[in-house]
C-alpha cells in the first residue's frame, strides 16, 4: 500500500487496510504483529504515523499489548466477525448508493449481481 489518498487521514488509510488485514484471515487471532518500525517501512510512513494507527485500532480493541511481547491481534472471534460484517455493510452501502445513482432499483442491483455471476465476472 504506497499510493494514499490526499482527502483521508494516511493514519485512517493504514488502519483500514489492517481492519481488512485481520477480516480477511491476513492477520489471525491472537497473532503477533510487525513492529511499528518495520510496519512503518512496509508502508513507506513515518513511524509515528503508523504509532497513531496501531494505537487507534489498539483502543478499538482490534489489537492488544503485551508489555514485554509485543502487540497482537484481538483473540476475539467475535469482535473479528463484527468487523468483517461492518466492513462488507460500509462498501454495500456505497456500492447501494453509487447503483441508485446511475438508476438501478434495489431489484435491478440483485438481477445484475445475478447475471453477472452466471457469466462467471466474479473472477476478480
Amino acid at each position: 500500500m504506497k499510493e494514499y489518498d490526499n482527502n483521508i487521514p494516511i493514519y485512517k488509510q493504514i488502519m483500514t487496510e489492517m481492519k481488512i488485514r485481520i477480516s480477511s484471515g491476513q492477520l489471525k487471532a491472537g497473532e503477533k504483529i510487525a513492529s511499528v518500525r518495520e510496519l512503518a517501512q512496509e508502508f513507506e510512513v513515518n513511524p509515528n504515523t503508523m504509532q497513531k494507527a496501531l494505537s487507534e485500532l489498539e483502543r478499538e480493541n482490534l489489537f492488544y499489548t503485551e508489555r514485554t511481547a509485543g502487540r497482537f491481534v484481538t483473540a476475539d472471534g467475535g469482535m473479528i466477525m463484527t468487523l468483517r460484517n461492518r466492513l462488507a455493510e460500509q462498501e454495500l452501502q456505497k456500492f447501494m448508493e453509487y447503483m441508485a445513482q446511475i438508476g438501478y432499483s434495489p431489484t435491478e442491483v440483485i438481477q445484475k449481481i445475478e447475471t453477472w455471476q452466471k457469466e462467471g465476472k466474479n473472477n476478480a
